[in-house]
């Protein structure tokens, strides 16, 4: 079983120019043929942030979080949101959606939920930049710790791909699988503190909610860009994390390459 995990992973490296190629036609044709072309990527997230901030520190006036202007907060927890919802629903129909290429004997089906991964952190990487520049703008420069982002970001990616190795292939035989994704990111979205510190829920709950690993991440952001906390300070809780990526990652390549040889035959 090992052996075949890591002939997995070996045929994802050497294709990986192919994976590149299919990353830039696949961000570039979702946009294909609007006026706007590939602005849609980030004018979409854009438009939302401020709606949020629009409705929470407008309408709602909400205090500052800390010595924080509630957006800054905001926007170190919205966009790992981002990036891991629009990863994961994407990454889930990419067999199905392109059933052309499962037919071919020689392509590797596999690079498939990566290209959407990757696709995604284009956008990713573009909203991280723009987190540094709001925060430029409020007087408020990162520091040291904002360079965990790197290491946050890659604590995603493995875990989504993993994630969407996982739910891809589940999706091509059961189709409810796509619904219940999309119906447990809507859950996701409010039982994960973005809008909402955890420390407003009692004590004895904030363990529950801490299993899920998305806290991990969006938690993270804010430690690298707010509150200035490193990862090594939370050893208990990155373990846990890194015990449940792992486990993720290597049962999402297992079940793929189990479930790939019948993907033809069902599509």
């Amino acid at each position: 079983m090992f052996r075949h995990f890591i002939n997995f992973l070996r045929d994802l490296y050497r294709n990986r120019a192919l994976i590149v190629q299919l990353t830039v036609r696949d961000f570039k044709s979702r946009y294909l043929g609007s006026y706007l072309g590939l602005l849609w990527a980030f004018i979409n997230p854009v438009v939302t942030i401020l709606i949020f901030w629009f409705v929470f520190e407008v309408g709602f006036k909400s205090a500052p979080v800390g010595d924080f202007p509630f957006i800054l907060w905001l926007m170190t927890g919205i966009i790992p949101w981002f990036f891991i919802s629009e990863t994961l629903l994407s990454g889930t129909g990419a067999v199905v959606e392109n059933s052309y290429l499962v037919k071919k004997i020689v392509f590797r089906v596999s690079m498939l939920p990566v290209v959407k991964l990757l696709s995604a952190l284009i956008v990713h990487i573009f909203f991280v930049l723009v987190i540094f520049l709001i925060f430029s703008l409020y007087h408020i420069y990162p520091g040291l710790h904002s360079l965990q982002v790197i290491y946050y970001g890659f604590s995603a990616i493995v875990l989504l791909l993993g994630l969407t190795w996982l739910t891809s292939s589940l999706v091509v035989f059961l189709k409810d699988v796509g619904q219940i994704i999309s119906m447990v990111m809507q859950f996701g979205f409010w039982l994960t503190p973005i809008f909402w510190s955890l420390q407003m829920i009692p004590g004895k709950y904030q363990i529950y909610l801490k299993l899920n690993p998305a806290y991990y991440i969006i938690q993270g952001y804010r430690d690298s860009f707010v509150y200035n906390v490193w990862f090594w300070n939370h050893p208990v809780y990155t373990a846990y994390y890194w015990l449940f990526t792992g486990f993720i990652f290597v049962l999402g390549a297992l079940v793929f390459s189990r479930l790939r040889p019948h993907f033809a035959d069902v599509l």
